[in-house]
């Protein structure tokens, strides 16, 4: 299991433990949606495009790691290693995504708390940097809908 907690109300950054240990800090970028982490000395960054429904993971050297399509919507999918994982939102209204495997939920990613910003991921099968890339797409996605909310 991964968590994700928020460290500061004010930057938006989240430490990411697993298994009692901290792995990773997602830092959320200042000017667009997405963000940085690092993991095992190994860097990567998290861009969107324009419309905030597609993200792709870079490592150093700008190469595409991951994808997600999608972001947003019921149905979205990540594309990593040759390998697709299908989520779905569990709900119109709450904040669980399901991962699915052939239609069957196998795990799950949830925010814990409104006010925290906790988030708890059961992600099995997938990687340590895909989980966090998850995850922090997550991140970017509720922030821009909770200042999107904020300037209505």
């Amino acid at each position: 299991m991964l968590t994700a907690e928020r460290k500061s109300v004010w930057r938006g950054q989240y430490r990411m433990v697993a298994d009692g240990r901290e792995v990773a800090q997602w830092d959320p970028s200042w000017w667009r949606t997405g963000g940085e982490f690092e993991v095992d000395g190994h860097r990567f960054t998290v861009r969107s495009n324009a419309w905030g429904s597609r993200f792709t993971m870079l490592d150093q050297g700008d190469n595409p790691v991951a994808l997600v399509e999608r972001a947003g919507r019921k149905n979205w999918s990540v594309h990593a290693g040759g390998v697709v994982h299908e989520f779905r939102r569990a709900s119109l209204w709450g904040t669980q995504q399901d991962l699915l495997s052939a239609g069957v939920k196998v795990g799950s990613l949830r925010r814990t708390s409104a006010w925290s910003g906790t988030i708890e991921a059961d992600l099995p099968g997938m990687p340590l940097p895909i989980q966090i890339f998850v995850v922090g797409v997550q991140i970017a996605m509720w922030q821009a809908q909770q200042a999107a909310a904020g300037s209505a």
